[in-house]
């Protein structure tokens, strides 16, 4: 009990200890870092959802093997548009297969960078899910 006391007061003393430029500097890496969901200005796709969906469309190649197997349907990926409007982070959350899934990871991964979220007029990173459907004719 004793040794809990004293943790809580040595770290209360650190904290007031921190100078003010300090506690700026801590709230500006943590704000930098920070991944937001829902923003003022959401990110997008050059040329807009139109042009995602002809990208998608044009650079999607349907698994040989998925096609042989009759496999089809969506794989529903997130990843994390930075403020340059790069691409990071991309996992899958759902899929029908692993093939479809390694399909859809390399799109997203091939996608040209994105006009970045903004929030409080300032480029923010934003976490985007995105379905992608793998139909067979």
């Amino acid at each position: 009990m004793k040794k809990t006391i004293i943790l809580l007061a040595a770290l209360a003393m650190t904290s007031l200890a921190m100078s003010q430029s300090d506690m700026e500097k801590v709230s500006a890496v943590r704000l930098d870092s920070e991944i937001f969901t829902v923003v003022e200005q959401d990110p997008q796709f050059p040329g807009g959802n139109d042009a995602l969906y002809q990208y998608l469309g044009y650079n999607a190649h349907y698994p040989e093997k998925a096609k042989a197997d009759g496999i089809q349907g969506t794989v529903y990926l997130t990843f994390i548009i930075e403020k340059d409007g790069s691409i990071s982070n991309i996992r899958v959350l759902r899929s029908p297969s692993d093939m479809l899934s390694d399909e859809a990871r390399r799109l997203v991964k091939a996608m040209p960078k994105w006009k970045p979220g903004k929030q409080n007029g300032k480029n923010v990173r934003v976490q985007y899910n995105l379905p992608i459907n793998f139909q067979l004719d």
